[in-house]
């Protein structure tokens, strides 16, 4: 409500306006006002107090607050203010979730899946809609949408045509020509992406009931020799910073960056690097404008100078908005999307090593403004202990440090931890670790974890197969107890539940169970019962000629509600 104005008079009577005029008129020139004839009746009634306009007005405004405070006093506040002055939020399901999928991986032998999850909800939400469109502008329709790698062998950012679907309302059903539709929570939706070299990445939205816990994983088996392997990845929402470990521009390996902005305005990125000599400057890395609706991907000897065996990559968006992905692959050794990072923080923790690890290389970037000295844990089935011989890590300001870690499981699942060798000189970081299993004649496959935050309430990750999903489960702190569900399959199914329990600081590996009579792929959600916090990963194997191809995906809150604070009782704020 707008504020009505308040206006002091010093006399008892307020003077009209053509008086106030001539008084001022004859102040100026020093003569007295002549006499003014007196008012009609009708104007002016005689012998009326208080008849002026101010004062009508003032009287108004008094009816008007009076009205005000009336309503206030007569319809408090659903919940009243607390004594200290505070009032208690509440808690509501969240109304909208959106993520980005990168460019697919495509080739004569190379395929990518999406699937699409929601969990079954506890809330009161109803209706909305879950759909999954090529690199769709919320607004404006794309004009272009640059190309896509092939599988193994990306190029350089450029520009192609493509239509893009056009927008659909947040709250409705699905555009007509969505790629991918969600029916329900509880029931997995999977398809296959765009196909070509100039496939674009994938805009991903959920409404209503189908929003809170919304998940999409991708998912590309290649099985050509160059860009061997599983690559998959959870699509993340857009977002402005995305910071990655564990790139490389040295030897056979084909490193790309996927940019794909699915906004309705465009997008500038800066593109930086990070070796270990610090910050590569190259003006080709900064100012990458990316049109709505529309995909890039910026392969990354393009804009680093010669050969870096570790690299952190820090991807920014000066304006607008983008989803970012970071594709490795190493030759016929293996190839998978390098996850992003949590960000930079002075303790890391990065679930998920299989007990068959072969070789294991950590990548780990300190901040421009201080040294970072850290103690390299592992999370084994009885809690935290020191790998013999890699107990610690020294990383220089500004700069990237890695070191080879080698079988360092020893036949057991782990987690990892890199925390401050001296508590009192915490310095934010961002860790990747490579992970490598070796399969028959010498082949090998490769997947990339990184720092992750805890599950949560909840966390979700979908395309999992029979017979096919590990779960790697990881108390940071505090033993614990988490619920694993298996959702129903996306071809049928029925769910099912288990309890797990963690010792403290330990690492628990399990098969992922399965539904009853599954048919399709299926879910697992992972929801923390007590104690923690709990990190989790899961492994998707699918061998294949002897190539112990898989993936690793780490779980993270689904962050399915928020707090809403509510409003205290006050019918003074409308004098303020």
């Amino acid at each position: 409500m707008k504020k009505p104005a308040f206006r002091k008079k010093s006399a008892p009577e307020a003077v009209e306006p053509t008086e106030a005029a001539e008084a001022a008129e004859a102040g100026k020139s020093g003569h007295a006002p002549a006499q003014a004839p007196e008012p009609a009746a009708s104007a002016r009634p005689a012998g009326r107090s208080g008849g002026t306009r101010t004062t009508q007005s003032l009287l108004a405004a008094a009816v008007v607050l009076a009205a005000v405070f009336g309503i206030a006093e007569t319809r408090p506040p659903a919940s009243p203010a607390k004594a200290d002055g505070g009032v208690a939020p509440t808690t509501a399901q969240v109304e909208r979730t959106a993520a980005v999928c990168p460019q697919p991986l495509q080739g004569l032998t190379g395929s990518t899946t999406l699937t699409a999850y929601t969990p079954p909800g506890t809330g009161g939400a109803t209706g909305g809609a879950g759909w999954l469109s090529d690199a769709a502008a919320p607004a404006t329709p794309p004009t272009t949408a640059p190309s896509a790698p092939a599988a193994g062998a990306p190029a350089a950012p450029s520009g192609s045509a493509a239509p893009a679907a056009p927008a659909a309302p947040d709250k409705g059903a699905a555009p007509a020509d969505a790629r991918l539709t969600l029916a329900k929570p509880g029931t997995p939706a999977t398809g296959p992406a765009a196909n070509g070299d100039t496939a674009p990445g994938t805009g991903a939205v959920a409404t209503g009931a189908l929003a809170p816990g919304f998940t999409v994983t991708q998912t590309t088996v290649v099985t050509e020799q160059r860009g061997l392997g599983l690559s998959g990845l959870t699509c993340t929402p857009a977002g402005t910073s995305f910071w990655f470990a564990g790139a490389s521009t040295a030897g056979d390996r084909v490193d790309y960056v996927s940019l794909v902005n699915t906004e309705s305005s465009a997008a500038v990125v800066d593109i930086k690097l990070y070796g270990d000599k610090g910050l590569i400057e190259n003006d080709a890395a900064n100012g990458i404008t990316v049109a709505p609706g529309s995909s890039q991907s910026v392969l990354l000897p393009t804009i680093s100078k010669g050969a870096v065996n570790d690299l952190a990559v820090h991807v920014v968006a000066r304006s607008g908005r983008v989803g970012a992905a970071l594709h490795a692959a190493d030759g016929g050794k293996g190839a998978d999307w390098i996850p992003a990072s949590a960000e930079p923080a002075a303790t890391q923790v990065l679930p998920g090593l299989p007990a068959d690890t072969s070789a294991a290389h950590l990548v780990v970037w300190a901040p421009p403004e201080d040294d970072a000295d850290l103690k390299i844990q592992l999370s084994g089935k009885n809690g935290w202990f020191t790998p013999a011989g890699n107990e610690s890590i020294h990383i220089k300001a500004g700069m990237v440090a890695a070191v080879d870690l080698g079988k360092v499981t020893r036949d057991e699942v782990a987690g990892l931890r890199l925390s401050p060798t001296d508590d009192k000189h915490p310095t934010p970081v961002v860790a990747g670790l490579r992970v490598d299993r070796a399969g028959g004649g010498g082949k090998s496959d490769a997947a990339w974890l990184t720092g992750t935050g805890p599950v949560g309430a909840r966390a979700t990750v979908a395309d999992n197969r029979a017979g096919a999903s590990t779960l790697f489960l990881t108390s940071a702190g505090d033993a614990a107890t988490v619920r694993v569900t298996a959702s129903a399959g996306s071809g049928g199914g029925t769910p099912v539940s288990k309890d797990v329990q963690l010792p403290a600081g330990g690492t628990v590996a399990l098969p992922a169970p399965e539904p009853g009579g599954l048919n399709g792929s299926f879910a697992l959600t992972v929801e923390t019962v007590s104690g923690g916090p709990v990190m989790a990963a899961r492994m998707l194997s699918l061998p294949a000629k002897d190539v112990p191809m898989f993936t690793i995906q780490s779980l993270r809150d689904d962050h399915s509600t928020v707090r809403v604070p509510r409003a205290g009782q006050d019918p003074g704020v409308v004098l303020r």
